[in-house]
């Protein structure tokens, strides 16, 4: 149950049970989101149909829904003025469905013929998807940014990377083992309840101020403010920052959705051995340099870091696209994948620097926006195209598709270096 904070409590927000709740429901939706990425998928491939195209569409679908619901959500959440603070609210009611419905989705499968199935599992994941979004990218991204300040927002950011990856090794790592012993139905289910309960419990933790000023203007009007020139100017740097990371996110969604297919069905891995060489590549990389990457954030400034990770990206993507080899897929993914964990808390920490204070939930869909939309659309659609294309015939149970080949990797690799030209275009502060 919600209840109501101290009114205007001077006293630091950023408390030691908000520290917990804030990972803990870290976390939980990173384990839910990491489902819905990924395992959504290879259970449209294998259960209702091997083409990669349903994949892709589902991919970008979505995008749009978490997109579209971000920014709205995340605007209202600004707006929104109750007793229990402002973006608590969407957190505790998102959460509770975003598990209800991952628990819920592999009901697509029950239904036939294939066209029907493919509708169902997309409308399931549009529906997630639209509270999934508001409330850990609209409510919760703005919520850390309220707590936090520019000199220790990059170990905050830092520290729930360390969530991502953990939850990452637990779906990407274990997730095998359980599917193979429970089934994917079980599986899904944990996933659900583990989001919900962690919801319901943690949301409640978190301290908000509680403000009693009526917000100014209309809905509307404060989203259409922000695209007015003199508004574009105002946050020119936030936005060029924004088309970076589009450049580098198109590039990663090029091959990301189709990871464990690949693994699966290119370089002929056992289920169990792909979550080996991802929960290896994931405890190094991930886990391990999360945190110490968000301190060099901190202390060492934002655009280094984005920049070298940026040319390291390239690199690793272009050594694991020719590895064929467990030892060798292990070493690749680890030189991709650390990179992109020191990609995103650099320039996550430094879109939070850029929000302006009043319509921080309102920019954390425009982050999504520029982070999902634009590249979960055509980074996916350019993939399925790609495998399609250049990929290996396969039939599974029957049915035709394509295997996706390593090429999907290298064109990723080139495409996340057109992102160093943007930030080479913004000044920075020496925090920054």
């Amino acid at each position: 149950m919600l209840t109501t904070p101290d009114l205007h409590s001077n006293k630091s927000l950023l408390t030691r049970s908000v520290w917990v709740s804030l990972l803990l429901l870290g976390l939980a939706g990173q384990l839910a989101w990491a489902v819905e990425n990924q395992y959504f998928n290879t259970f449209m491939y294998d259960k209702i149909t091997p083409d990669p195209q349903a994949v892709s569409w589902m991919v970008a679908i979505t995008a749009v829904v978490s997109t579209v619901a971000t920014i709205i959500m995340g605007t209202l959440s600004d707006r929104t003025r109750t007793r229990w603070g402002r973006r608590r609210p969407y957190i505790f009611i998102g959460y509770i469905i975003w598990g209800l419905l991952t628990a819920a989705f592999p009901l697509a499968a029950k239904f036939q013929p294939i066209a029907v199935g493919v509708f169902i599992a997309i409308l399931f994941d549009s529906i997630l998807s639209f509270f999934a979004a508001s409330a850990s990218d609209g409510a919760l991204s703005a919520y850390i940014t309220d707590v936090t300040t520019e000199s220790n927002r990059g170990r905050v950011v830092g520290a729930l990377e360390i969530m991502k990856w953990v939850a990452f090794l637990v779906i990407y790592g274990g997730a095998g083992m359980i599917i193979q012993a429970v089934g994917y139905y079980w599986f899904f289910y944990i996933i659900g309840g583990i989001a919900a309960v962690i919801g319901l419990v943690c949301t409640p933790m978190l301290k908000e101020n509680i403000l009693i000023d009526k917000p100014k203007g209309r809905f509307w009007q404060k989203i259409a403010d922000t695209f007015q020139l003199s508004s574009l100017r105002q946050n020119k740097d936030f936005f060029k920052l924004m088309i970076s990371l589009t450049l580098f996110m198109v590039g990663i969604n090029v091959f990301f959705p189709y990871l464990m297919i690949y693994l699966q069905h290119h370089v002929k891995l056992s289920i169990m051995n792909s979550s080996l060489v991802v929960g290896i590549c994931i405890l190094v990389g991930g886990i391990g340099a999360a945190y110490p990457i968000g301190l060099l954030v901190d202390r060492w400034g934002r655009k280094p870091v984005a920049l070298l990770s940026v040319v390291l990206e390239a690199i690793g993507l272009t050594v694991f696209s020719i590895s064929q080899t467990v030892p060798m897929l292990i070493l690749g993914g680890i030189l991709w994948l650390a990179p992109f964990a020191a990609w995103t808390i650099a320039t996550s920490t430094w879109a939070r620097d850029l929000f302006p204070e009043e319509k921080r939930g309102q920019f954390a869909g425009y982050y999504v926006l520029f982070n999902v939309a634009f590249t979960m659309i055509p980074g996916p659609l350019l993939g399925g195209w790609l495998a399609s294309t250049f990929g290996n015939p396969i039939m599974l149970d029957g049915k035709a598709g394509f295997v996706p080949p390593p090429l999907l990797f290298q064109v990723a690799g080139l495409m996340v270096l057109l992102a160093i030209i943007p930030i080479l275009t913004i000044k920075t502060k020496k925090s920054q």
